[in-house]
């Protein structure tokens, strides 16, 4: 068969047979070049991106690699004496690395990465689009079939516009850009190229010194089109609950500060799109922040991150970090139980600020694939706003970026402006601390003729070329992971406040001491059992559980994993671990010391008989009732009608809600 190769040297015919070693192709490679280095020699099926060294495929033929008759190929490769100038360090350590096991060679990077479920569950599908039988086309038998009830490919069109899906499914996307391999070809390339919009140092050819002392064809990258991203890594936002944003939404409206979280949940498939994915959400962390009227300012870096990621994934169905979530509600003069209408198409729908600091996180979170050469490509972080409807009511409106957008960001081309729907285009810096190269950047547009009108996106261009639309809803049954949600939130100072004490009034309350497991309980106590892992199952409570220094790791994550089960309610015997660990055992002994202590007075009595006459359950019970009413807001004096202000001490007297001298809630 005859492989084309195309190199700077320029373009050759070679006459190789399939079962010819890879090593036979170098070999041309060398005999065409001038002088070549013989550990820089890349290969490529594009003239630019998906380039891979040709050493690491020693072992391998060239059928096996995927290559067919007439098949052109891109060299790449440095001069010797580039790689004894100044560059000798970076390009002997570069050929360092190719040097390999000769057992790794069957094995690619991309073939070594594990993807998330969800991605191995559309791998193992063809994701066609099923189509019942035509009955004014179809003129076969039952079991017949023809090009009017055949199936739809994932990526058809016409099925597209039909049911008004606007972007492909990224697993659609995959199997539209892949060729169709047998064998071990698929294994050649990846169809993905992740984009760079960074100059290439060193230099590829060798020709000259490193940017931002020289630059050439070569390693500059290539001019910028903005266009609509064909894909989207997410379809759909799935909340588990109501409850869930209800409870986020809680301190906006104590407050009327603006407040941020992280969605904790997991990805699953989805059916409304071919081959779709969604993001559900299980729970939402509030990370330390101080909230505005008008925006909210952030502790950066997230300190909690790996704390909360471990304890996530120790959930009976594996959580992580699905996006973040914040509010932009501002209440209207006239009518403060609606709010002004900000995001819609004649303003912005993402501001220009959001959109860049969106396109930081989803670089910092890349999504595993064995379809890119680097074994990362896109990220599945979705952005979500609490924002005003336009009959002033609240909605969840979900974005992502595109990788265009993560890609800029990356090379640092774009900033802020103070128009929200405007994105600037940095100047060009060559100066040796911060030096930036800014290719040619344009977008498209339709004039007032209906023409499409090509225009230079410097010094501006609007954000809307940069977002993905992302649909959101929540479920019509719902079956959260987490049955509580109604544990003080984190991070809330002066509106809730997480203590232990809190925890173990409940516990108090509840008769948490007294509740042992399904083997030694006493009948008719399953209730008991029940009300407990109720109130247990509750993120906000469990992550609290891990600062108390009181429960051990491995026990945090036994409670996580068995009180997100959702058959825990069906067969509650599965609460017994939790019960029995040492970790409970430490909590339950707290419990019982802080519980007050039983009532020095009594009713009157009759030759000083009674009170060896109640059970000592009863003083247990009027205890927790008294813990109880304590956590509550009753304060010290609650049994004499006297009720302590907990912010200026003030004894109150009254039967109202709030303190007679500084109004501030009892």
């Amino acid at each position: 068969m005859i492989i084309r190769i195309r190199s700077k040297d320029g373009n050759f015919r070679f006459d190789l047979q399939p079962s010819d070693d890879v090593s036979i192709l170098r070999d041309k490679i060398l005999s065409t070049a001038q002088d070549a280095d013989p550990s820089s020699i890349n290969i490529s099926n594009k003239p630019r991106g998906n380039e891979i060294k040709i050493d690491r495929l020693k072992g391998r033929t060239l059928k096996d690699l995927g290559l067919n008759h007439g098949d052109l190929i891109f060299a790449t490769y440095q001069s010797n004496l580039a790689s004894s100038s100044s560059n000798t360090a970076s390009i002997v350590a570069t050929g360092t690395t190719n040097v390999v096991d000769s057992t790794d060679t069957a094995k690619r990077p991309w073939e070594l990465v594990k993807e998330d479920s969800v991605d191995s569950y559309w791998r193992a599908r063809d994701g066609k689009i099923p189509r019942g039988r035509d009955a004014q086309f179809c003129k076969h038998g039952a079991k017949g079939m023809c090009d009017y009830c055949m199936p739809l490919e994932p990526y058809d069109a016409g099925y597209q516009k039909e049911n008004n899906i606007k972007y492909l499914s990224y697993h659609a996307y995959l199997r539209k850009i892949s060729p169709k391999q047998t064998g071990s070809a698929s294994s050649f390339l990846p169809p993905l190229s992740p984009l760079s919009y960074k100059v290439k140092v060193p230099c590829p050819t060798g020709s000259h010194a490193s940017w931002p002392a020289g630059i050439c064809t070569a390693c500059q990258p290539s001019t910028i089109t903005l266009q609509s991203q064909p894909f989207r890594m997410v379809d759909h936002l799935e909340i588990a609950s109501v409850d869930i944003v209800d409870r986020f939404l809680q301190a906006w409206r104590m407050s009327g500060l603006q407040r941020f979280g992280w969605l904790i949940g997991r990805y699953e498939p989805y059916d409304k799109v071919p081959m779709g994915v969604k993001a559900v959400v299980e729970a939402i962390y509030e990370p330390l922040q101080q909230g505005e009227l008008d925006g909210l300012t952030l502790a950066w870096p997230w300190e909690d991150e790996k704390r909360i990621r471990d304890l996530s994934a120790a959930a009976s169905v594996p959580l992580t970090v699905v996006g973040y979530i914040f509010t932009d509600l501002t209440p209207t003069p006239e009518d403060r139980t609606k709010n002004i209408y900000k995001r819609h198409p004649q303003s912005f729908f993402i501001s220009s600020l959001e959109a860049i600091f969106a396109a930081k996180l989803q670089h910092d979170n890349p999504t595993a694939s064995k379809s890119s050469p680097s074994g990362l490509f896109g990220s599945r972080l979705v952005t979500a706003v609490l924002t005003a409807t336009e009959d002033g009511q609240i909605d969840i409106s979900a974005y992502q970026v595109s990788e265009q957008a993560v890609a800029m960001v990356d090379a640092d081309m774009m900033e802020a402006s103070i128009d929200p729907g405007i994105v600037r285009v940095k100047e060009e810096d060559r100066s040796e601390d911060s030096a930036r190269y800014l290719p040619d950047v344009f977008f498209s547009y339709k004039n007032e003729y209906g023409l499409e009108v090509k225009k230079s996106a410097k010094p501006c261009f609007p954000v809307e070329y940069l977002l993905v639309n992302v649909t959101h809803g929540f479920p019509q049954n719902p079956s959260p992971i987490f049955n509580s949600t109604q544990f003080k939130i984190e991070n809330r100072p002066g509106m809730e406040d997480q203590t232990l004490n809190n925890v173990m009034s409940q516990l108090l309350a509840l008769g948490a001491p007294d509740i042992h497991d399904s083997r030694t309980a006493k009948p008719g106590e399953a209730h008991k059992r029940m009300e407990l892992a109720r109130w247990l199952s509750d993120w906000h409570l469990i992550a609290f559980l891990g600062t108390t220094q009181l429960i051990s790791e491995e026990d945090l994550k036994l409670m996580m994993r068995t009180l997100s089960n959702p058959r825990i309610f069906d067969d509650i015997s599965l609460l017994d671990p939790v019960l029995n660990c040492d970790s409970w055992e430490t909590l339950m002994t707290f419990t019982r010391e802080s519980a007050p202590a039983r009532p020095s007075s009594s009713a009157p009595s009759f030759g000083g008989q009674m009170d060896d006459d109640i059970p000592p359950e009863v003083f247990d019970q009027i205890a927790a009732e008294s813990a109880a009413a304590g956590s509550n807001g009753g304060g010290l004096g609650s049994s004499s009608g006297i009720r302590i202000c907990p912010h200026c001490t003030f004894e109150n007297t009254h039967g109202g809600s709030d303190c007679e001298v500084c109004g501030l809630p009892l």
